[in-house]
């Protein structure tokens, strides 16, 4: 079974207590952005002791890159090449990092991702140590990315990404309750890019996360955070109170 979840942020609690449980062998679990390199130190385990304990399960754990994550670890990792996009596998075969703009064939799914947003809490973080510039993608992975869905026929059957088109974060904002800032002018070369997705590609469904949010939207687009969801159906197959302080 193919599911999808929200932003991990390195939390062991989350995993262990929430994730975990309902993962059985040759299911794969796809996390949508701060996965949390080089923040799963915790209680249970080192973050490299961590990674141990996933890589002895017999499921496969996919994410892409959020704004939360350890970029000079990440790409301290070599590239290699699954499913027909470019990867860095932090262990074995079953944690695997799935790369900006790259498109993959899983379990007879097309598969397009894009990782990267902005940190809004960047002030109160230090650079090389808690915040890294590459959180945001590079003018080559954008066009890397549609050169990659024109390979397709800008056509897939899913969409995952770490923040959301444009349109779609006006519309959160608009939800007063949410909270949700619409003038994240850094983020919108990224916002206003995956506007450009959304125009020209034809998908069954888009998950994001990023927002720290569980909605169902408009466009078949879903935001993920404390749930897990069937990919397929986006059934919700387990939820949870948030983790997030």
């Amino acid at each position: 079974m193919l599911y999808t979840v929200g932003d991990t942020h390195g939390n062991q609690y989350k995993w262990v207590e929430q994730i975990e449980p309902i993962l059985s062998p040759s299911d794969i679990i796809l996390i949508c952005g701060d996965f949390g390199v080089g923040f799963w130190n915790g209680r249970y385990w080192s973050e490299e002791t961590f990674y141990d304990f996933l890589s002895e399960q017999e499921y496969t754990v996919l994410f892409i890159d959020g704004n939360h994550e350890n970029f000079d670890k990440l790409n301290s990792y070599p590239v290699e090449t699954w499913c027909g996009g470019n990867v860095h596998k932090i262990r074995n075969n079953n944690v695997i990092h799935l790369m900006r703009g790259e498109v993959y064939c899983i379990d007879g799914n097309t598969i397009f991702v894009m990782g990267g947003g902005y940190s809004i809490d960047k002030y109160r973080r230090t650079e090389g140590v808690s915040w890294w510039s590459q959180e945001m993608p590079s003018e080559e992975e954008y066009l890397s990315a549609l050169a990659n869905l024109d390979k397709v026929g800008n056509n897939v059957d899913y969409i995952i990404t770490h923040t959301a088109p444009s349109e779609t974060v006006y519309y959160l904002s608009t939800l007063r309750s949410l909270g949700i800032k619409n003038d994240v002018i850094q983020e919108q070369p990224l916002t206003s890019f995956l506007d450009e997705i959304q125009r020209k590609v034809t998908y069954k469904h888009w998950y994001f996360g990023h927002f720290h949010v569980d909605l169902e939207l408009w466009r078949n687009q879903t935001a993920v955070l404390s749930c897990v969801r069937e990919l397929e159906t986006g059934k919700v197959v387990r939820q949870w109170d948030s983790y997030e302080g």
